[in-house]
């Protein structure tokens, strides 16, 4: 079983920035094959943010291109999501999504509980 634990959300300003940050807590023998970031704003489908696999490969929206970074830490699995020039659209609750492999070849997903992100001035 895996718990993450989002932190990072809040209020800010059109212009402004904001740093997302979800740590995963588990087994120290698990994979965290990729870690994501979606969003879902009111009365729209959850989208795909950004994600970054355990090779550092990373893709982006393109919504969020050059404006976003998504990086990881693999020590203290935990990811990051730098974000940066935010715009209102931005407004959304974030979550948090890995991809977890087990050393008993099993592959399983986990959501995390969500933050707030509201850009408004």
């Amino acid at each position: 079983q895996v718990q993450l634990v989002e932190s990072g959300g809040g209020l800010v300003q059109p212009g402004g920035s904001l740093r997302l940050s979800c740590a995963a807590s588990g087994s120290r023998l698990n994979i965290y094959v990729t870690m994501s970031w979606y969003r879902q704003a009111p009365g729209e489908q959850r989208e795909l943010v950004a994600r970054i696999t355990n090779g550092g490969i990373t893709n982006y929206v393109d919504s969020v291109k050059g404006r976003f970074t998504i990086s990881r830490d693999n020590a203290k699995n935990t990811v990051y999501l730098q974000m940066n020039s935010l715009k209102p659209e931005d407004t959304a609750v974030y979550y948090c999504h890995v991809t977890v492999a087990t050393m008993e070849a099993s592959v399983h997903d986990y959501w995390g509980q969500g933050t707030q992100v509201t850009v408004s001035s």
